[in-house]
């Protein structure tokens, strides 16, 4: 039988998956705050106790270095933000309210469960849903959450 496409992107899903998390069980809270460059974008916590990512616009030039913290952070709000533009009803969040999980072991798990629900949602996918582009047409938009 051959394997559906859904199926094959779950396979490399699978593969990638297995590589970060390879790496991601070993993280700890103070590999991921480390900075190893004076000029660094980390995750820092705010008045409120919440983790905000360190974020300018435009960019500068050179980026600055990136914390493994602010790299897990990235992430997690790309895969929130395109599971809400794919999936959600009400859009995706403003980058602003999408945090970091406050330890490397939130994040791991913030991460996981992002994948999960991504796998799962991918599952219910036809040929047909993916040839769509229905489902992206507001991931071009970059204005509305960057």
């Amino acid at each position: 039988m051959t394997a559906t496409r859904v199926d094959l992107l779950n396979r490399q899903l699978d593969i990638a998956w297995a590589l970060f998390e390879y790496h991601l069980k070993d993280l700890d809270d103070s590999e991921c705050l480390w900075e190893p460059a004076p000029n660094c974008w980390t995750v820092r916590q705010d008045g409120l106790g919440r983790w905000i990512a360190d974020w300018e616009v435009p960019e500068p030039d050179p980026v600055p270095t990136l914390s493994i913290g602010w790299l897990t952070w990235h992430i997690g709000f790309w895969w929130t933000t395109t599971l809400e533009h794919c999936f959600g009803e009400a859009g995706a969040p403003p980058r602003e309210e999408i945090t970091w999980p406050g330890t490397a072991a939130g994040a791991a798990e913030w991460l996981r469960g992002l994948k999960d629900d991504w796998r799962a949602r991918l599952l219910n996918f036809s040929d047909a849903d993916l040839d769509s582009a229905d489902r992206t047409a507001g991931c071009g938009d970059r204005t509305k959450h960057w």
